[in-house]
């Protein structure tokens, strides 16, 4: 899948078969909507392409008007809703910057400037409760007299259903926040995964270890403490704010050739100092239950990974010692491997 930031670039696609949205999550509605593009594409003989912003609107207009609590959490990282998009076989999106110009656009503007001047769009697919241009003045019936009048083809795909539910981001958030990962993942079709580059930290995991017991290479008891993984997710435009949190069992991949069990949290490390290197961001610190030798101390700093989020344990504890939060980390580790043992 080709990627472009904006539309001003020499190599996007001069027609294609387009859809608009955030897609946060890629769920099976969107899943659903991204075939019936592709399969629009082919009949037409031109690229698929998906139109997406960044920031989130919503995440825009929270920061202009400073209230950050109207932002909404978010599914996934921008990396993990293109890997997405590029699973579901999409030939090219177009990440839109959300900004001043693009927020006061009118509809009539939106459809000259980006639809038929920038992306050549010869048909165009929108959800039930599509909206657009300023103010959300721009409807799906205004979109489709253009389109009659502009010489372009305009779709609407009606509310995709599971089990009688309607498949929605906000469906998704709703799982994810009360923790509920079977629901989130019948809803995505998928694990709900976090994946990013693994960065260093302050290596504070490998001191610890619970009372009574003797740190070692890579477990506790051996000398390593609890060694993590961490991934830190930030953007120039706002801080990540994650639709899950807390503390989950998780299975790793890319470290190894096979995937690997661990634990991991989720938030902003509520025990620790909030202006240590995290520097109260968020972060996905993951202990990988069993730690393959041939990686070394060192060995998965700067690989790239993905978390599956499998079951949820707890919400974030405040600890008040060291000691009391290797206890804890102890305990949730046991917890993680008897919930593995027992779908053995």
């Amino acid at each position: 899948m080709k990627i472009f930031r904006g539309l001003r670039h020499p190599r996007i696609a001069p027609v294609c078969a387009l859809t608009i949205g955030n897609f946060d999550g890629v769920h099976r509605g969107h899943q659903a909507m991204l075939a019936l593009l592709k399969n629009e594409a082919a009949h037409r003989g031109v690229p698929s392409c998906v139109l997406t912003f960044e920031p989130h609107p919503r995440d825009y207009f929270a920061a202009v008007l400073g209230k950050p609590e109207l932002a909404p959490a978010r599914i996934a990282t921008l990396r993990d809703k293109l890997s997405e998009l590029a699973r579901c076989g999409i030939d090219q999106t177009v990440v839109l910057p959300f900004n001043a110009r693009l927020a006061a656009q009118t509809p009539g503007q939106f459809i000259d400037e980006v639809l038929v001047r920038g992306l050549g769009a010869r048909y165009v697919l929108v959800g039930d409760d599509f909206r657009f241009g300023a103010r959300r003045a721009g409807d799906y019936a205004m979109l489709d007299a253009a389109g009659q009048a502009q010489g372009f083809d305009v779709a609407r795909m009606q509310s995709y259903e599971v089990h009688g539910e309607r498949v929605s981001s906000s469906a998704v958030r709703d799982a994810l926040a009360s923790g509920d990962m079977a629901a989130a993942a019948a809803l995505l079709g998928r694990p709900y995964s976090i994946s990013g580059h693994v960065v260093h930290g302050r290596k504070l995991g490998r001191a610890l270890a619970p009372a009574g017991r003797r740190a070692g290479p890579g477990q506790p008891g051996q000398g390593g403490g609890f060694r993590t993984l961490n991934l830190r997710f930030s953007s120039r435009h706002h801080a990540w704010k994650p639709a899950a949190s807390g503390i989950f069992v998780v299975q790793v991949h890319g470290l190894d050739a096979r995937s690997l069990p661990g634990v991991a949290n989720l938030g902003v490390r509520p025990s620790l100092d909030p202006q240590d290197i995290n520097g109260g961001r968020v972060l996905l610190e993951t202990h990988v239950l069993d730690w393959p030798a041939h990686l070394g101390e060192e060995g998965a700093y700067g690989k790239i990974i993905c978390v599956d989020l499998l079951h949820k344990l707890h919400d974030e504890l405040r600890y008040h010692s060291l000691a009391a939060l290797a206890e804890g980390i102890a305990r949730d580790r046991e917890a993680a491997r008897a919930w593995f043992q027992a779908r053995i």
